[in-house]
């Protein structure tokens, strides 16, 4: 949707006039934006007003005003255009904040009925009187609900000391909010705000590792299994010497306190052996589960990066792309590795205390099962507040992240521009960022644990006091409460475990969605065309009529065309933007033109095989890249059989040797990261010789001799000149020295234009734009001195002071 059509479509916009409370934003990315607004904070009412005011725009999927943090987050239609959904944000702040200043000293209504001009209100939501209305219903049906228990609270714990009763109470509540939950946080990415619903998230995080996941179980179930028989040894033994002799063991033929002591005992201590033995065997292959899911998504994605087009690589930042493959990939490890272990443990803690109860004591079923649907209910319902205090910790994490990483590498540009107390006042303001939205995740965390323990220690504190009384009136034998002391504590224990494993699985599913997401981008389309092989490579190269422009940017190139003739050497001169190194990024299909062809040897490039294409082009450019290796790794990258005799012979006529072998460790000397031991002329003449050793039928030099001096490159265009016989060579300057020997020269004019085409001496005869930037750079002659010719008129400039 445009800017005009969304304006047509929901009336004109409104800007807050006033600096002050103008909202300030924080993150504008398609599809998102986060702002900070002043006098939101601690202020609910408004918050509310945003939020009202904000969700009536159809393309607005969600808008979320935060009180407690004084921003408000909106998730919108990609396809709108980022100013718009400002306006919209800047207009429904000034509006509120107007409505609050006129309605400050008498009841809040609705703003749909106090203004007819102000937006309605979104469908669904009832006005302010509906919604007092309603409260003082619940209030109403509260209080006679109350009454009715209390009338009734003879028959109503009679009905819930009914074990079957109870258990289906809970199991029910329990189903109940657990599907609703886990339904609304598969509905929609806390990413993107997508409406498409999720796939089975768990399922697709595990793929294909199903039977060591089974097995992972397996191992789990029966290690939780003898830790609980281990909890319920350990009472029994405890009244086996408090009260004498064990009934249940007598009658198992194992008479008399002495005897039934060893028994319990050594029951005690296989069950422990047999804990450790089986909780080791979980724990590694939970652990090992989860590495080989990491290793799995790792691998996967990297090689699905690999394969992504220049362009779509280039739109992403390169720090954001490395978290999504080491932070986010970690995290879908870790939480198979460790909270799916806890969830078996916790399930299989329930599973075991449900029959427990019901055949040992079965009139205390409801005091064990009643704070299990409360639990779970706390614990979605606090991480449904916490996925948007999550996704805001993240991006500052990446915005910090970001900047320190464009701060390492610039640290020559800070150091040259004193800046760093610049820098550090931005790490500061970044940091301080990222550690409030932190702190506001966690104080959300150690709240919701503390209630869930709470939830929790009141069953266990429950199950005392009336399996006590049970035991003193003799309705439940003190041999079957027994085991039941330590088991609720046990599994109990576990379960307050809830909140943090709700709390990875949010972040997992965060991860999930940005993996997804780098998963989304389109692979490079047609590897699979034609063969090439470089042998039958004659190198004849044609743009015709080839239009193109970078996104959000004027054409680059407008309706050009140049032929390169095969086997000779052809240089593309010109201004800076007037496109030379674009036609470089169209032969090697880095870009696809808009319109027009890219041919070699007659067919489009397009319809070529990639790899065979690339493999018949040597590209080097302006700034090379070196990996954190040797110097003979970096030259045989891409050519890993050469011989060390070709490897030296590449370097040659690169003129890199000499340079090479003066350093004290020669070819094996390390170059550091990104080559940051050696000088640029240095990178580029290593990036030379791995072009030269790869030997490929055609090669592109871009700019590839800049950062040489004179010297070396005419001894670099030397050896070219041989490396270069029968061979198709485009070399792209902006020194006309090192093209002045091509067989043909294009001067190009910005947007792509051929302005001039020639050898070196023509286009100097022609008196062009070649001619003028060839005396530019070779500088006028110097004049012949006046007196040189007249010896006393230079004795007597000789004497003059």
């Amino acid at each position: 949707m445009s800017l005009s059509t969304a304006r047509r479509a929901h009336g004109p916009v409104t800007r807050e006039s006033d600096p002050r409370t103008a909202p300030r934003a924080r993150s504008v990315i398609p599809g998102r934006q986060r702002w900070e607004v002043a006098g939101l904070y601690g202020n609910p009412v408004l918050a509310r007003l945003i939020e009202t005011f904000l969700n009536r725009h159809e393309n607005i999927v969600e808008a979320r005003a935060n009180p407690a943090t004084g921003r408000m987050l909106i998730l919108h239609d990609p396809e709108v255009p980022s100013r718009v959904i400002a306006d919209y944000a800047r207009e429904a702040v000034a509006r509120s904040l107007e409505y609050a200043r006129t309605h400050a000293n008498r009841p809040l209504a609705s703003p749909d009925t106090a203004n007819a001009s102000e937006p309605a209100r979104p469908r669904g939501e009832p006005s302010a009187p509906t919604r007092r209305g309603k409260r003082s219903a619940t209030v109403v049906r509260g209080t006679v609900a109350a009454v009715a228990i209390t009338a009734c609270g003879k028959f109503g714990m009679t009905l819930l000391a009914n074990p079957l009763v109870s258990l289906g109470l809970a199991a029910a509540a329990t189903a109940i909010v657990v599907k609703k939950a886990w339904r609304q946080s598969d509905r929609t990415s806390p990413q993107s705000g997508e409406t498409t619903p999720r796939r089975r998230p768990l399922r697709r995080v595990i793929g294909r590792h199903k039977r060591k996941l089974g097995a992972a179980t397996t191992l789990s179930v029966l290690a939780q299994l003898a830790e609980m028989t281990l909890y319920a040894l350990v009472p029994s033994i405890v009244l086996l010497l408090a009260r004498g002799e064990s009934t249940i063991l007598a009658r198992l033929g194992i008479a008399g306190v002495a005897t039934q002591l060893p028994v319990l005992v050594g029951a005690a201590a296989l069950a422990c052996l047999t804990m450790a033995a089986l909780g080791y065997g979980a724990d590694f292959a939970w652990r090992r589960l989860g590495q080989t899911v990491e290793d799995d998504w790792r691998t996967r994605t990297y090689a699905h990066v690999q394969q992504l087009a220049p362009a779509d690589l280039e739109s992403e930042r390169t720090s954001r792309v490395n978290t999504v493959l080491t932070e986010d990939i970690s995290q879908l490890g870790s939480f198979v590795g460790s909270n799916l272990h806890e969830v078996i443990q916790l399930t299989t803690s329930l599973a075991v205390l449900i029959p427990v109860y019901l055949l040992l004591a079965p009139q205390l079923a409801w005091v064990a099962f009643a704070p299990v649907p409360l639990v779970a209910w706390l614990s979605f319902r606090f991480h449904e507040r916490a996925v948007a205090d999550h996704i805001a910790s993240g991006e500052h994490r990446g915005r910090l992240h970001n900047r320190m990483a464009d701060n390492l590498q610039a640290h020559t540009t800070v150091k040259a521009v004193c800046t760093e107390e610049h820098e550090n006042t931005r790490i500061r303001g970044l940091s301080r960022d990222y550690r409030e939205a932190n702190n506001s995740t966690d104080r959300s965390a150690a709240a919701q644990t503390q209630i869930l323990r709470l939830s929790a220690c009141s069953a266990l504190v429950g199950t005392l006091l009336l399996g006590g009384r049970a035991v003193l009136d003799g309705q439940l034998p003190a041999e079957a409460f027994g085991p039941l002391i330590e088991m609720p504590a046990n599994a109990l224990a576990k379960l307050t475990r809830l909140g943090s494993i709700t709390d990875q699985y949010q972040r997992t599913l965060a991860a999930l969605d940005r993996v997804d997401s780098l998963h989304d981008l389109p692979v490079e389309s047609g590897i699979e065309g034609r063969p090439l092989p470089a042998q039958r490579v004659v190198g004849k190269i044609e743009l015709r009529e080839v239009t193109f422009a970078y996104p959000g940017r004027p054409a680059t190139l407008r309706d050009t065309s140049l032929s390169i003739a095969p086997g000779r050497t052809t240089g593309i001169v010109g201004t800076t933007g007037a496109g030379k190194s674009t036609v470089a990024k169209l032969l090697m299909r880095f870009r696809h033109p808009d319109e027009g062809r890219v041919l070699l040897d007659g067919a489009d490039v397009r319809g070529l095989g990639l790899p065979d294409l690339r493999r018949a082009i040597g590209y080097v450019t302006q700034e090379p890249f070196l990996f954190d290796s040797t110097i003979a790794d970096n030259i045989r990258y891409g050519t890993f059989d050469a011989t060390d005799e070709q490897l030296v012979a590449a370097a040659r006529t690169a003129g890199a040797h000499s340079f090479i072998t003066d350093l004290p460790a020669g070819y094996d000397t390390m170059v550091g990261e990104r080559g940051a031991a050696l000088s640029g002329g240095q990178k580029q003449r290593i990036a030379l010789a791995r072009t030269i050793l790869r030997n490929p039928p055609i090669v592109i030099l871009d700019e590839a001799t800049s950062a040489v001096d004179n010297e070396t490159e005419a001894a670099i265009q030397h050896a070219l000149q041989a490396f270069g016989t029968d061979r198709t060579m485009v070399v792209i300057a902006h020194r006309l020295s090192t093209v002045r020997g091509a067989d043909r020269i294009y001067v190009m004019s910005p947007g792509g234009i051929v302005a001039e085409h020639g050898t070196h001496d023509e286009l100097l005869a022609l008196g062009g734009i070649y001619a003028n930037l060839w005396k530019l750079q070779d500088g006028p002659r110097a004049p012949a001195c006046p007196v040189a010719a007249d010896p006393r008129g230079l004795s007597r400039w000789a004497t003059e002071p």
